[in-house]
């Protein structure tokens, strides 16, 4: 007897439709999984065993061959528990299920039968509704998160004997129904037809001899009683809204300057580092970046949401997908794998879980060099590739990279404080700057130096977050409209013929360019990044052509590049 139930994996961050298919011969009892299960799909031949007993099922004394197609793919986790289970049941002709071909099936058993949750639901949904599946049944822990995609109908269920609907006929008024020979029977699918039975894709058959006095098979006509109506609370924008409140840029006394580069930073999703002495506010002014920034987009916020489904890190999915942008910190004393995403089974890493985004790296000199050379490529393709010897997994990685850091070791050089004198040794000040390579220092768009503050009242004006996010607005505004017809966002990625339409530069300005270049020793990739730079400060003054104060402020952002021409 053959059989066949849908279910799915994951495959990076997207969702991979998998045939859960299940042969019944004489034979040794036994039960066999194949196409490429790992430990914990092999283990699901106990789980399930267990479940169907538990819950009053007979589980069949027969050689029993499940095959999770397609066979070259290499399948995880526990989420095709539930397909294993009812496809034994349905194949085995202890339940009828005439809707089972058009729904997808997620979760994972428990001895009892019960449903647990898993992870990465939000992206399997979303392929089973590309694949034209009319319906989805999964644990009830994953029902808020199923219900982010629209278009396809969610059924929750709690315990595999909460199948069954109470109120329509069961088996007790079904016993002379032997597989689809009664033409009079009819059954209801999940949109509540009435098809007949024997349009049953599945043989049904009931034992006889001495299994002749089992109850007869289950049936269930409809899904409609596990349905699941979302009920959001409130939403997450109430809860950033609050932080923002509470983190303000006018909480920062002085450093208006920083304000300004920052602002510029995120106008245009360019790349900041900070440099200053202890205590002068580096960390305050990153920390309050989220606040200035612009919320997600419908396709961006549905985008990051997935990466967090994908990373079981997706907290509460009541209040909808995430609006706001992704803050990450992650220690220094982080692996490669943690911040590039690896593992035996590869999980997004930082880079990916900052996706549209800031990833914030403190004391930057502190985090080890082959950490850090690992950033090189992701800042360039704003992707990550995870090559295993079975598969090839794909990760976005675009993001903002803000990072902070003293400008030596004991943090003090060029302070200018007269009771707190460096005690570097040049030799130790080139060591303590070589931890930054100079290909990663080239990527990094501002390289910002943050003083002492001067200011120790609030006596004048103050800048706000409110005042630096509506500049931001407008800067996206006008990058928006621009960029309506390619698949990029901001300025920070624009490039080749992009870059020379919409970033052209007059005679005088390239000219300045070029002298600049020339006596900074500046590379081509610099050259780039700076007129984008300058594409962005001319948004944020409303400018349509980049002049040469535009050019003249992005390079005097190039400070750690200046400062390395100086000391030659």
């Amino acid at each position: 007897m053959y059989g066949k139930m849908n279910s799915a994996c994951l495959y990076g961050i997207e969702g991979v439709m998998i045939g859960v298919e299940i042969d019944l011969a004489n034979g040794l009892p036994q039960t066999n999984i194949i196409g490429l299960p790992d430990s914990a799909i092999r283990e699901a031949v106990e789980r399930v065993r267990a479940a169907v007993k538990n819950c009053g099922y007979r589980y069949p004394q027969q050689r029993i061959t499940i095959n999770l197609a397609p066979a070259d793919l290499r399948k995880e986790g526990s989420a095709f528990d539930l397909a294993i289970a009812l496809g034994i049941l349905i194949t085995s002709g202890q339940l009828i299920m005439p809707s089972a071909k058009e729904v997808l099936f997620i979760g994972e058993l428990a001895l009892d039968g019960s449903l647990r949750p898993v992870s990465g639901v939000l992206p399997m949904v979303e392929a089973a509704r590309k694949n034209g599946f009319k319906a989805v049944l999964l644990p009830q822990g994953n029902a808020a998160e199923a219900a982010l995609i629209s278009g396809i109908n969610i059924y929750t269920i709690d315990h595999l004997c909460a199948l069954p609907n109470p109120k329509e006929p069961t088996s007790n008024s079904a016993k002379g129904v032997k597989g689809g020979d009664e033409q009079n029977q009819r059954d209801v699918g999940v949109s509540g037809e009435m098809p007949s039975l024997p349009s049953l894709p599945f043989p049904v058959t009931v034992t006889k001899g001495m299994d002749a006095n089992e109850r007869p098979p289950i049936l269930v006509f409809s899904l409609e009683h596990l349905k699941y109506t979302p009920v959001y609370g409130a939403s997450e924008d109430s809860s950033c809204a609050m932080n923002e409140m509470i983190d303000d840029y006018s909480d920062v006394l002085g450093q208006q300057h920083v304000k300004r580069a920052l602002t510029i930073a995120a106008a245009g999703m360019h790349n900041i580092l900070l440099i200053g002495p202890p205590g002068t506010g580096k960390t305050m002014l990153i920390k309050r970046l989220p606040s200035i920034l612009p919320k997600l987009s419908e396709s961006e916020a549905l985008e990051v949401t997935k990466i967090f489904s994908a990373a079981g890190t997706l907290k509460d999915a009541h209040n909808g997908l995430l609006r706001s942008r992704p803050f990450r910190s992650p220690h220094h004393t982080i692996s490669a794998a943690g911040l590039i995403g690896g593992g035996g089974i590869p999980k997004p890493g930082e880079v990916s879980l900052a996706h549209r985004g800031i990833l914030f790296l403190d004391e930057l000199p502190e985090f080890s060099r082959n950490v850090l050379e690992v950033l090189r490529q992701p800042l360039e393709d704003g992707v990550v590739t995870i090559s295993r010897a079975r598969a090839s997994f794909t990760y976005p990685a675009k993001f903002m990279l803000a990072a902070s850091m003293n400008p030596c070791s004991c943090g003090y050089f060029g302070s200018g404080l007269s009771q707190q004198h460096c005690t570097c040794s040049p030799a130790r000040i080139a060591q303590y700057r070589a931890k930054i390579s100079g290909p990663l220092l080239d990527r990094i768009d501002l390289q910002v130096d943050v003083p002492r503050p001067k200011e120790w009242d609030r006596q004048g004006h103050v800048l706000s977050s409110a005042e630096m996010h509506a500049e931001v607005l407008a800067a996206q505004a006008i990058q928006v409209k621009r960029f309506k017809r390619l698949p990029i966002s901001w300025n920070s990625e624009l490039s080749g013929a992009s870059l020379r339409r919409y970033a052209n530069l007059s005679r005088e300005g390239a000219q300045l360019l070029h002298d600049i270049l020339e006596n900074l020793g500046l590379s081509m990739r610099a050259h780039d990044r700076i007129i984008k730079l300058s594409r962005t400060i001319a948004d944020l003054e409303g400018a349509q052509d980049i002049t040469s104060a535009h050019l003249a402020e992005a390079v005097q952002y190039r400070n750690l590049d200046r400062q390395a021409m100086t000391e030659e």
